[in-house]
């Protein structure tokens, strides 16, 4: 397994995890056309992604315009393996070394991304969109969790 900054090279293959989701799918794939993706990874924030024998399993993008975290996706098949959680603080690292704004992120309710989100410290902050729920965390509050999560490594 191998995690990396993504390139434009890999947007195909993050494409392909992004519409082979179960949950939180998109309605049209061509809402999120190849050239958007291009655009958050080099010029609006930057995203990662997990590799295994060559092919992308998962993928995260944080948006520093918007300060949103504009992607965390893994692959069906590569689920429970600790990807998820990996890209979530390669990409939150990343992202508070840039600022120290508080970041936002929505998902559907009912789902294991609400889940995960609530266990990693995220804190429901409201209704966004077409009922999904906002979450937040500032930067404190990630790096007293990332603290608290080394101490229990330990």
């Amino acid at each position: 397994m191998i995690f990396r900054e993504a390139t434009i090279q890999d947007i195909q293959q993050i494409q392909v995890v992004r519409n082979a989701v179960k949950e939180n799918m998109l309605s049209n794939p061509a809402l999120v056309p190849d050239a958007d993706v291009e655009d958050y990874i080099t010029r609006r924030g930057k995203g990662w992604v997990c590799v295994i024998d060559d092919v992308v399993v998962g993928f995260s993008i944080a948006d520093l315009v918007d300060q949103n975290i504009w992607a965390l996706f893994v692959d069906p098949n590569s689920e429970a393996k600790g990807i998820g959680k990996q890209l979530h603080d390669l990409m939150m690292n990343w992202y508070f070394e840039q600022t120290c704004e508080t970041v936002w992120l929505s998902t559907s309710p009912g789902t294991r991304a609400e889940t995960f989100y609530r266990k990693q410290g995220w804190i429901e902050t409201g209704v966004y969109g077409k009922g999904e729920i906002k979450f937040e965390m500032s930067e404190p509050r990630f790096k007293e969790i990332q603290q608290m999560q080394k101490m229990s490594d330990e």
